[in-house]
């Protein structure tokens, strides 16, 4: 984790630096007016990488509120984690920088300082409207739709909504008032949250548990599949019922989008390129739910190896979850015909792939993967750093990079139909072998067995 908040604090910060003379010489622009001009979009992007991936601060508060501090020390201390969280760092590394070349190639001292003011609180208000979208599904889901809406009018070129926005952020430049407002709307989003947060701090409030009336799923046609029935059962009451796990559903649906930036654009029209997407496009599933086998049951793991549970059966289940969400992906990316049959050829042969061998890999990485999952919570939203360990990232590999090198060997030697045929023959072979890979999983499940319960009863003590 810190390698990757390393790598995106010199990128931002090389952008930061550079992008003033990249714009001058490449588009011969005033680089200040091309960055106003797509700052919407940048601080839309923003927000979603928020609401995807950074989560309120986790605070076991029922302990203090025993104790004699007081409510709006609580709510202070927990909105201040919030404001030197990365996800607001980060963005220095590009505005600072950015700033200060402004200044020294001559541009106005007070436009400059006004407008950094301007930008810097349009990242803190995407900091605490993250709080409240995140508590109310129905702005977090509104707000994705007209995200997605106006996204589409620009790409189309229906309609370009920066040609209205550009004259607010390069307003914070060229007037001296423009920056009050967003700073203004900052100040009333820090007391909106406060206010939210400290009105709900009781523990007959949100912190009480909520009762909900039980509903019988039976899904009693399972029943003849045995203990790999029941698993199946286990795991879909689990997507359906539980908000984290539902949400792998939807990111498997935008992997499905995921060709639109390789196959339409220039610049990634390469095999290489292809085949990457494609494994994306039909592995949403496999890569969203796949890699947290067997996390999701981590609350009751112990349990469950106290009893005569056969580790076949529940990889089974797990190996068809993937398998049947692979099949139902490759279908649906039935629309990238529109770009050709050669692409949705690439999408079947990375489906077999899928398939055949990394269905396999992510079990086979679940083993060493010892990071429970709270799905009572939000916290760890990147999960917890015992997820990241050499085994794991070498099992990981084979995923993307052995189907490109095929795909990409096969298509400089002889032709693209060759690489295709190698990354199809791979995923053939993985799926003939399933038996006896499936008796290496076990074995390796078996092996690892009482580190991964000491590992799930620690965290959840």
């Amino acid at each position: 984790m810190g390698l990757i908040a390393l790598y995106f604090a010199v990128v931002f910060l090389i952008l930061g630096v550079g992008a003033f003379y990249l714009i001058e010489e490449e588009l011969n622009s005033d680089p200040l007016v091309v960055v106003s001009k797509f700052l919407f979009y940048y601080f839309v992007c923003d927000l979603i990488f928020r609401l995807m991936l950074q989560k309120i601060p986790v605070m076991n508060i029922k302990p203090l509120l025993y104790l004699p501090i007081n409510k709006s020390t609580i709510v202070n201390f927990a909105l201040g984690k919030t404001v030197v969280s990365f996800f607001n760092i980060v963005h220095w590394f590009f505005f600072v920088p950015f700033t200060v070349v402004l200044l020294i190639e001559g541009y106005d001292i007070m436009g400059v300082i006004l407008w950094y003011v301007g930008v810097m609180s349009l990242i803190y208000i995407n900091n605490f409207a993250n709080i409240l979208i995140n508590n109310k599904d129905y702005l977090f889901n509104g707000f994705i739709i007209v995200a997605v809406i106006f996204g589409a009018l620009q790409y189309y070129e229906y309609f370009d909504i920066t040609a209205y926005t550009f004259h607010f952020f390069y307003g914070l430049f060229d007037t001296s008032y423009m920056a009050i407002i967003p700073l203004v709307t900052l100040i009333g989003l820090f007391v909106t949250n406060f206010r939210f947060l400290r009105d709900n701090l009781h523990l007959d409030t949100r912190l009480s548990q909520k009762t909900e009336e039980a509903k019988t799923e039976g899904y009693d046609w399972l029943n003849k599949y045995g203990v790999v029935g029941t698993f199946l059962k286990n795991d879909i009451r689990l997507i359906k019922r539980n908000k984290r796990s539902k949400s792998t559903v939807w990111m498997s649906i935008l992997f499905l989008f995921y060709g639109l930036i390789f196959f339409t654009l220039e610049a990634y029209d390469k095999p290489i390129f292809h085949i990457m997407a494609a494994i994306f496009v039909t592995g949403g599933f496999l890569f969203t739910f796949g890699q947290f086998v067997p996390s999701w049951d981590s609350s009751y793991y112990n349990l469950m190896m106290t009893q005569n549970v056969p580790y076949r059966d529940y990889l089974t289940a797990k190996w068809w979850m993937i398998v049947l969400a692979t099949v139902v992906s490759t279908v649906v990316s039935s629309f990238y015909l529109y770009f050709g049959v050669d692409i949705y050829l690439i999408l079947i042969v990375a489906g077999i792939y899928n398939i055949g061998v990394n269905s396999h890999l992510v079990l086979l990485g679940g083993a060493y993967t010892k990071t429970p999952i709270d799905l009572q919570s939000s916290k760890n939203a990147f999960g917890d750093k015992k997820a990241f360990n050499v085994k794991t990232m070498l099992i990981s590999f084979p995923k993307l990079l052995l189907p490109m090198a095929l795909y990409g060997l096969g298509t400089a030697l002889v032709s693209s139909t060759v690489g295709l045929l190698l990354v199809a023959l791979t995923g053939i072979i993985g799926f003939a072998l399933k038996d006896k890979v499936f008796t290496l999983i076990e074995r390796v499940y078996k092996k690892e067995k009482y580190s991964t319960v000491q590992a799930y009863k620690e965290n959840n003590n």
